[in-house]
């Protein structure tokens, strides 16, 4: 059937040839529709709505930047009104009325309620990974030495400068060139809870014998998205912040995706009692799924020269409407934040529940608020798992080394109901996914 607004006479193809169409003319990079084998054509909220009217219920959200759900009506409305006034669509670096209007929010919202009003942003081109290429290229300006810390299991982005950073070996195998001037250290807890990981670093850093290079900076991410839902403690935070101020390097947090809120606070380290000297933005800054990252840094760090470091597409002004629209609505107060806090609790303890029933001595609940997750013995289970959750109706995707952990990212505005229901379907998954697994090891 043809859409409402269309005048003219729809290309009627039948699912099947719409499939191959996508095998003839995609490249086979896809990776999400794999796993999710249909066409969807609406989404609203919580939900993704398939072709045939299938409704599925979203854990995914656009893999975190659709933190206020498909196509909210307040954020639609905003950008409605704009593109209906013919407000700039693309500008560049240049003034606008969206672009001022924008800063003006998030410095009184979100910026000067958490002390950190001195700060500057800049707008980058519109990936996460373009923030994090900005914040390592400027901290290495700044600082004036190349090397940079990273931690075991971080992701922040696929581009080169990023992908150095990263650890993923499927992700750096592709680069097909060297990924240098970044030493990986290991996160908090990843040789176990006997080896304190910061003076283990500290020693490093300190012993000009260890081979070490002194870093310009440190870029970590207080839970590790796609590295598995490893969750950075406030204290091991605090003493990273420290040994960053005693060998002079400057402190990135990597905000992209536990930013804008999935903590339950705007920013994940909000109440880890830290400062960080940069801070990337990305995926649900927009609010809305349009493209838009900044770095946020101390303005006595903003060194650039004019033009230095640019992109065509750092003045997304539909997204600064989205944003600002965003911040005004869900961040002028708490409640939003307590209320994702609430949420988390709900799906931790369902989470909990599923490990008791289905697993105890195999599966283990990971992650913060509503950045949360599954563990299971390996990537097999947990891919099972999801195949049967969507089986069910239920969007929901795998994180880790070894895509084993069950990872919700759903919308933050999802219902209770909805919750329950979700976390119904995935009691489910792992029922039967478990118990394919003690078939297979029986046989």
């Amino acid at each position: 059937m043809a859409d409402s607004h269309r005048t003219d006479h729809p290309i009627r193809i039948k699912t099947g040839e719409i499939m191959n169409i996508f095998e003839q003319n995609e490249s086979g990079i896809r990776s999400y529709c794999r796993s999710f084998p249909v066409v969807f054509k609406q989404a609203k909220g919580a939900e993704l709505i398939a072709r045939d009217g299938t409704r599925y219920i979203d854990f995914l959200a656009g893999a975190g930047t659709l933190n206020y759900g498909h196509n909210n009506p307040v954020l639609k409305n905003a950008l409605l009104e704009y593109i209906e006034a013919d407000g700039l669509t693309h500008g560049l670096d240049m003034h606008s009325d969206a672009k001022e209007t924008f800063l003006e929010v998030f410095n009184r919202v979100i910026l000067e309620p958490r002390d950190m009003g001195d700060c500057v942003l800049q707008f980058t081109g519109p990936t996460g990974a373009n923030a994090v290429e900005a914040a390592l290229k400027l901290a290495r300006k700044v600082k004036g030495r190349r090397n940079i810390i990273s931690f075991t299991n971080g992701f922040h982005g696929c581009t080169l400068g990023a992908l150095a950073a990263t650890g993923n070996q499927h992700h750096r195998g592709a680069a097909g060139t060297a990924l240098t001037d970044v030493t990986r250290m290991p996160f908090d807890g990843y040789m176990g809870d006997k080896l304190n990981t910061i003076a283990y670093m500290d020693k490093l850093l300190s012993d000009p014998s260890s081979g070490i290079d002194k870093p310009a900076a440190v870029i970590v991410e207080t839970v590790q998205g796609e590295g598995g839902l490893n969750v950075a403690s406030a204290e091991w935070m605090r003493r990273l912040e420290r040994l960053c101020r005693k060998h002079d390097m400057l402190l990135i947090v990597d905000d992209i995706q536990a930013g804008c809120g999935r903590t339950g606070t705007f920013f994940s380290f909000e109440e880890m009692g830290i400062k960080p000297d940069m801070v990337t933005l990305s995926k649900s800054l927009s609010g809305y799924g349009l493209p838009f990252a900044v770095l946020v840094m101390r303005k006595e760090l903003d060194q650039w020269k004019p033009g230095e470091h640019n992109g065509t597409f750092r003045g997304n002004n539909h997204a600064f409407v989205t944003a600002a629209t965003a911040i005004e609505t869900f961040w002028n107060d708490k409640q939003f934040g307590d209320e994702v806090k609430r949420k988390g609790e709900l799906v931790r303890e369902r989470m909990q529940n599923i490990v008791r029933r289905h697993g105890p001595d195999s599966l283990k609940v990971k992650g913060r608020g509503l950045m949360v997750g599954i563990e299971c013995p390996d990537g097999d289970i947990a891919s099972s798992v999801c195949r049967r959750a969507f089986e069910r109706n239920l969007v929901i995707e795998t994180s880790g080394a070894h895509d084993q952990v069950v990872k919700c990212l759903c919308p933050l505005t999802i219902s209770d109901e909805q919750l329950r229901t979700a976390l119904d379907i995935l009691d489910g998954a792992f029922a039967g996914a478990m118990a394919e697994n003690l078939e297979t090891a029986a046989s």
